[in-house]
């Protein structure tokens, strides 16, 4: 069975997002080497999400597929470059980063909802991240907002740790919604290793805090196609 099917991707040009069932079913072993490598050597950007008194740990780090050879294996022989490439319907598919998340039993803080897009130095029509956990999720699986990529004003993005703003400019974005409260139609799975997300940069996500007794390790791949740019941003940009 094809991993990436045209309804698949009707279903992720028009709504931002879509399940790619198995994308990395035949890499579980190989990204879970990579994560705990990642978390045992962590690199330059590497972060702690909880403040004093939270309970758990919230670990993340980009940037790393250079220097993890479990990574670069990935990321050059699966198939994750041909379904990017079906998804954003481009012709060409370069590497943005990777991207680790760590939540351990007992983390309730929640990952915030954001888009990625504004976070970052590149802007473009053909974007695509892959959100995979390599332990079975269902509370803390990842939520994407359905349709949000087509939001004519970008969402404010926010310091995870400190809850600030990113940039000195918050009236060029609009704020931080509340999905659930303002009921706007949420898409999310119960995942199986190796079963990634796809979704657009543009796309509002976020996830629950982590409450069962296992862990929730995810790992992200962020790739974009032909008509992705550089471009300024008000301040700083994340990598």
């Amino acid at each position: 069975m094809a991993l990436v099917t045209e309804e698949m991707v009707e279903t992720f040009q028009r709504d931002g997002v879509v399940l790619v069932k198995g994308l990395w079913k035949d890499w579980v072993d190989v990204i879970r080497a990579g994560i705990e490598r990642n978390m045992a050597e962590p690199g330059p950007y590497a972060a702690e999400n909880l403040k004093p008194g939270e309970g758990g740990r919230f670990f993340d780090d980009y940037c790393n597929w250079t220097r993890i050879p479990e990574f670069r294996d990935v990321i050059e022989n699966s198939p994750v470059a041909g379904v990017a490439a079906a998804l954003m319907r481009s012709p060409t598919v370069q590497m943005f980063h990777d991207h680790v998340l760590v939540k351990e039993p007992g983390t309730s803080k929640p990952t915030p909802w954001h888009q990625d897009g504004p976070y970052y130095f590149v802007k473009g029509a053909q974007t695509v991240s892959f959100w995979s956990p390599v332990d079975p999720v269902t509370d803390a699986t990842l939520r994407c907002v359905a349709g949000s990529h087509r939001w004519p004003k970008e969402v404010l993005p926010k310091r995870w740790l400190a809850e600030t703003d990113f940039y000195p400019d918050p009236e060029a974005y609009m704020p931080v919604p509340d999905p659930d409260a303002e009921g706007m139609e949420i898409r999310e799975w119960a995942m199986e290793p190796g079963d990634a997300v796809a979704f657009d940069y543009q796309t509002l996500h976020g996830a629950r805090g982590n409450t069962a007794a296992t862990r929730r390790r995810a790992f992200s791949l962020r790739l974009v196609g032909e008509d992705a740019h550089y471009i300024e941003r008000p301040g700083r940009t994340s990598p």
